[in-house]
């Protein structure tokens, strides 16, 4: 378990170096994550006879984590509780940009999807 967790936190501190050292706008944690994704598809591509990762002790650590993930939310709630006043204060605003920003998502994904599906030749509405 120890390893499987270093090489976690290694490709997130690997990618917090990179986005500080080349100033970029991606979150460190991000440019991690995005390191242990080639990592593993160069071992895939290098070892294609290698065992599954969920057999590894990489796979269960990242099971357990993930299985555990709604408690990485309770800080973040708990600052939304401290800072209820604030939250209150601009809670109109925050709905609105909210609301917006969803829409606004839901928008340019669906003109996206109708743009990519005409350059590849299949049609966006299925035939009946």
């Amino acid at each position: 378990m120890i390893p499987a967790l270093s090489l976690l936190l290694g490709c997130q501190l690997a990618g917090e170096i990179l986005a500080r050292l080349l100033a970029l706008p991606v979150p460190g944690p991000v440019l991690g994550l995005a390191l242990l994704f080639l990592a593993l598809q160069l071992r895939t591509r290098l070892r294609p006879d290698a065992a599954a990762i969920e057999t590894l002790p990489l796979g269960a650590v990242s099971g357990v984590l993930l299985a555990h993930l709604s408690l990485l939310f309770v800080p973040a709630g708990a600052g939304i509780v401290r800072h209820a006043g604030t939250v209150l204060a601009h809670g109109p605003s925050l709905l609105a940009a909210l609301l917006l920003s969803t829409a606004l998502t839901l928008i340019v994904t669906a003109f996206v999807f109708v743009k990519v599906a005409a350059l590849v030749g299949s049609p966006a509405e299925p035939d009946r």
